[in-house]
């Protein structure tokens, strides 16, 4: 079994929407803003070749939207999505599952692109996972979170065929294999999926929004994009507690420096420990 990071673009979010109601004066010295007040984070995904599976966890942005909306968003960086499985010697056609932890545009844009103003699916032999319960919510969204949940991203995977359903148990884990185990959470979005990873006797978790960057490990640090802010206080605290307990390592989605670290809990709190990188373990 082999666990790699996988680099797409870099985009440009509100401090204050990542943070919530953390002071900026308190969390611009961890990831400075710029003169509009903008962020960087990263879009990290993750590959796992697992046997003859080669699972792709999330597909960042992409790149089929329209310049009005990457203008919202000031996408940068050399990496790609393509770029990066390429480095490793996988093409799209290698991909056979695509485990979509939730369906914001910066976690599945990338699965669908546009090609003579049709679209189609990136990875054509991959079947891509979400739930019921996840998908009926991003189909069907609330007005505050409609902007988030984009149509030409999520339709073309169900009318392709090749959409699945992971059976969701709240309050328990799944498991999707033999090696990965799924942890449900309701705070960001509704159903978000927590891939739990076991790798070489260790538990790699990658923490999609739950926990989007070694700066939100702080418990009080929750974005302001998070749909039940209370829910995500929480699942954050019973996860982190897990997490301290049973050594995992944590696999952060956006946070534009650290990639995966182990936590400890201090006298002020839950922590991150030391950086891990996966390639040594």
């Amino acid at each position: 079994m082999q666990v790699f990071s996988i680099e797409t673009e870099f985009f440009r979010l509100d401090g204050g929407a990542m943070f919530g109601v953390v002071p900026k004066v308190i969390w611009n010295k961890l990831n400075p803003a710029d003169e509009n007040n903008l962020c960087p984070w990263a879009m990290r995904c993750m590959l796992v070749i697992d046997g003859n599976r080669r699972i792709l966890i999330d597909t960042g942005m992409g790149n089929k939207q329209s310049e009005k909306f990457f203008s919202h968003y000031y996408p940068f960086g050399e990496h790609t999505l393509l770029k990066s499985l390429a480095r490793l010697g996988i093409q799209p056609s290698d991909i056979t599952d695509v485990l979509l932890t939730h369906l914001h545009f910066d976690h599945c844009g990338g699965a669908v692109f546009r090609e003579n103003n049709e679209l189609k699916l990136r990875f054509p032999n991959a079947i891509h996972w979400s739930n019921a319960s996840h998908w009926a919510w991003a189909t069907d969204p609330n007005s505050r979170e409609k902007a988030s949940f984009l149509k030409e991203n999520i339709l073309p995977i169900q009318e392709s065929g090749m959409l699945h359903f992971i059976d969701e148990r709240k309050g328990y884990k799944t498991d999707f294999s033999d090696n990965i185990r799924i942890m449900f959470s309701y705070g960001h979005t509704q159903s978000m999926m927590i891939p739990l990873i076991r790798y070489k006797e260790r538990t790699v978790a990658y923490v999609a929004d739950l926990i989007p960057s070694s700066h939100h490990i702080h418990i009080p640090f929750v974005a302001a994009y998070d749909m039940f802010p209370n829910t995500t206080l929480d699942e954050k605290e019973a996860y982190l507690e897990e997490a301290v307990r049973e050594n995992h390592i944590l696999f952060f989605e956006h946070d534009p420096k650290v990639i995966s670290a182990s936590v400890q809990l201090t006298e002020k709190g839950f922590r991150m420990k030391e950086e891990v990188d996966l390639e040594e373990l």
